[in-house]
């Protein structure tokens, strides 16, 4: 059970309920009432669990993201994979513990893995700034990710940060140039790319990791261009309106599979990700299987112009009854690659 103080409002009830089935579990001997009582009280758990989380508001789902003993990275670095062998420094200026890199294996498949840590203890939340990455982190990711790609293996990316670090030294080290080239980098490597936000997907410091061919969420995860608190802000100037703030940003995975900006929904277990971090391994692991066999399936070539594609059909509105703010090419067209300006190749590790 979750200590005290990380108990969200909209679990209390459930931590009630359960307080009354430890109760009953530990009275001896155990009668037929008592048992009869217990299997009613599971029964009423279960369901008052289903209850909560299927009608979570999005600040509710923010607060969920957020919990202190959700899975972070290196917990589905211990749960999902085996071997992992950690890359550190970005050769430039340093390592950053916000971003974690590393080879590591998926059952027999050999992945590269890149992922935000946030950190459990205040020391290591303090050594990965919360899990908001720095330039040099991103550069870091960028160099193995292109190293990945040399050797033909799969690329996961594991997406948990409320932004990238805004200070003054990130700024100077060319923060929003360095997110830039790496979003740009992720578009062409040639090899398969899937990217799951297990908890907070926020702006740029998100995005920086997160152009994939398979971008999912986990099911109680948050996507959006802002925190509800920076949206409310900004347009109310006081973070109180950060309820409406979230509503209105449409940040849940369920928002944003109808908007069509994520392919995939990574189911929880009941109650949420915090509460059984092997279940959600398993689902997660699942999940990453799945999409490898699929994307393996596709030619190189096909493989990357779908994934820009994918991109370039984001956005689509209706002007004057006309399609507009997206490719006229489709998926289809996948097989005849688009005419794009010249790349020059990037070096590889």
């Amino acid at each position: 059970m979750a200590a005290n103080e990380h108990r969200l409002a909209i679990e209390r009830p459930i931590y009630e309920l359960e307080t009354r089935l430890e109760k009953l579990d530990g009275k001896t001997p155990q009668t037929p009432e008592i048992r009869n009582e217990i299997f009613r009280l599971r029964r009423e758990l279960t369901d008052l669990k289903k209850r909560v989380f299927s009608r979570l508001k999005p600040w509710e789902t923010v607060q969920v993201a957020r919990h202190p003993e959700r899975p972070m990275t290196t917990d589905y670095l211990e749960l999902v994979f085996d071997d992992f062998t950690e890359l550190h420094g970005d050769k430039f200026f340093g390592d950053d513990r916000a971003l974690r890199t590393g080879w590591a294996k998926l059952d027999a498949q050999r992945v590269m893995v890149v992922g935000h840590q946030k950190g459990k203890t205040l020391k290591e939340r303090n050594a990965c700034y919360f899990g908001c990455a720095h330039p040099e982190g991103y550069r870091k990711a960028m160099a193995k990710m292109r190293m990945a790609a040399k050797f033909h293996m799969p690329i996961i990316c594991l997406i948990d940060t409320p932004g990238a670090y805004p200070g003054i030294g990130a700024e100077e080290r060319g923060q929003a140039q360095v997110i830039a080239e790496s979003m740009f980098v992720m578009s062409q490597l040639p090899t398969p790319i899937i990217c799951v936000v297990i908890g907070e997907g926020g702006s740029g410091g998100a995005l920086g990791i997160g152009v994939g061919d398979r971008v999912a969420m986990l099911e109680h995860a948050y996507y959006s261009v802002i925190s509800p608190e920076g949206c409310a802000g900004i347009l109310w100037k006081s973070h109180t309106f950060k309820e409406q703030a979230a509503e209105a940003l449409k940040i849940t995975a369920a928002d944003l599979i109808r908007l069509g900006l994520i392919d995939d929904i990574v189911r929880e277990p009941l109650g949420g990700a915090h509460r059984n971090h092997h279940r959600m391994a398993s689902l997660l692991k699942q999940f990453l299987r799945n999409s490898i066999r699929e994307l393996a399936a596709l030619p190189v070539p096909q493989l990357v112009e779908k994934r820009y594609l994918k991109y370039r059909q984001m956005g689509a509105f209706l002007e004057n009854g006309r399609l507009g703010g997206t490719s006229q090419r489709t998926a289809e067209d996948a097989d005849q690659p688009a005419q794009r300006d010249a790349v020059p190749a990037q070096p590889s590790a």
